[in-house]
């Protein structure tokens, strides 16, 4: 029996490990069963060059390659880290008609990537739960979680919000801050923008949300909904806010409509944000 699709798995950042990726496909196929996706796991994400998954042009390469290959009906980041900001301006420059019919998911530092496909309108683009997820405690439910999505825009895969909201995007905080200002960054007027963050001092998070809520492109959202901070370090001085307190206080300077919180995080709970408006 045919695979119900086919997933390019790339590390556009750091790398992963062998084993993790023959776990990966072996959870796959006794998970879905008769519509186990066919995985395929490029040989770059076992690279390593430093911090990195390879150079950056092996990087850059392995994108492009995937993404521009018709046979793949999806391109699923392996995890975050750090890198995606040296390939993605030259490797979205790179990809074909294929890329556009494809599939993108992943999140962290993979949103530079979505960012960019985002805003040249490149595929269908999401932030959710990478294949590195499978090394968490509890990690099983992430993973298959963006597989249904993956293989069937499974409802129960996506952040509850989305389901109301006209369109959405999701960003980790950091990543997000750094993109503004670039030729990464995407139009989101009217979008509900969803952030989260993991292993960011609270002051940290303070000063990216005052550069984030600065920015023209930001100040025309819907709103801003919070998703989950994690693990933030204890500073020698208490920060005196909370997570949910800092990100009010800006987007009432801001003018921006605070919406609550949203099911999204650095955790094994994370859940898919489609960016753009919903396509069941």
């Amino acid at each position: 029996m045919a695979p119900s699709i086919r997933i390019g798995v790339v590390a556009p950042g750091t790398r992963i490990e062998p084993a993790l990726a023959e776990r990966l496909k072996a959870f796959a196929a006794d998970s879905f069963l008769d519509r186990a996706p066919d995985i395929v796991v490029h040989p770059q994400c076992f690279l390593s060059a430093g911090h990195f998954a390879g150079d950056d042009e092996a990087r850059l390469k392995a994108f492009v390659e995937y993404a521009n290959d018709p046979s793949l009906d999806a391109i699923w980041f392996a995890r975050g880290g750090y890198g995606a900001c040296r390939i993605a301006e030259a490797a979205i420059a790179q990809l074909n008609e294929h890329a556009r019919g494809k599939t993108y998911l992943g999140y962290s530092d993979a949103g530079v990537l979505l960012a960019g496909l985002y805003k040249h309108r490149i595929g269908a683009v999401a932030h959710g739960p990478m294949p590195v997820d499978l090394a968490r405690a509890g990690g099983e439910a992430a993973v298959k979680r963006a597989l249904a999505w993956l293989i069937e825009r499974a409802p129960e895969s996506v952040e509850l919000g989305v389901m109301f909201d006209a369109r959405t995007a999701a960003f980790n905080i950091m990543i997000l801050q750094s993109i503004l200002g670039t030729p990464l960054e995407p139009d989101l007027s009217g979008h509900v923008l969803m952030l989260e963050e993991v292993g960011e001092y609270l002051y940290r998070i303070d000063r990216a949300l005052f550069h984030i809520t600065s920015s023209p492109n930001i100040r025309s959202v819907k709103g801003i909904k919070l998703g989950r901070v994690s693990d933030a370090p204890e500073n020698d001085k208490p920060f005196g806010a909370t997570e949910e307190e800092i990100v009010r206080y800006w987007c009432a300077k801001a003018g921006i409509a605070y919406l609550g919180r949203a099911d999204i995080g650095h955790d094994v709970e994370n859940k898919v944000v489609p960016f753009g408006k919903l396509q069941r």
